[in-house]
């Protein structure tokens, strides 16, 4: 029996772990012919008590987020993808991913970094990578190394 994946989903938020688990979603939505969905979601939960004060930090924060998926889709086109689609939504990034977005778009495979940026939040009430693999209704792959045989 083999598997094929036709909704390949992965999350960056700009980490390094993210840029592995990019990588290897692009291989296999390569592989499977699958659609590559790139996510962001951008966690309002770190701009509730500053965007009273200052709405421009959460502006920046929109941008980069633009500007960060708009890099991966042309990564992704240059390794030969055509069908690249680009989300970027709010809230927490674990309920999001694992719920809403991965049920929105038919994701069949979640492809996420082990860690990402937040080690606070890591720390206090658990990883995005944790709650994703807990939550999902598809297939989840939690990139560690770079490829199959990277000992790092």
């Amino acid at each position: 029996m083999s598997v094929r994946y036709t909704n390949i989903l992965v999350a960056v938020d700009g980490s390094d772990e993210a840029k592995r688990a990019f990588r290897k979603a692009a291989l296999l939505a390569k592989d499977h012919e699958a659609k590559l969905l790139l996510a962001h979601i951008v966690d309002t939960r770190t701009f509730a008590s500053v965007e009273h004060y200052d709405r421009t930090i959460f502006s920046e924060a929109e941008q980069y987020a633009k500007d960060m998926l708009n890099e991966y889709k042309k990564l992704a086109e240059d390794q030969g993808l055509t069908d690249v689609t680009l989300i970027l939504d709010y809230g927490s990034p674990k309920v999001k991913i694992a719920k809403d977005v991965a049920k929105k778009h038919e994701v069949d495979l979640i492809v996420t970094g082990a860690t990402g940026l937040n080690a606070v939040e890591r720390f206090l009430i658990g990883s995005v990578s944790e709650h994703i693999t807990r939550h999902a209704k598809c297939d989840v792959l939690i990139v560690r190394t770079e490829n199959a045989t990277d000992g790092r």
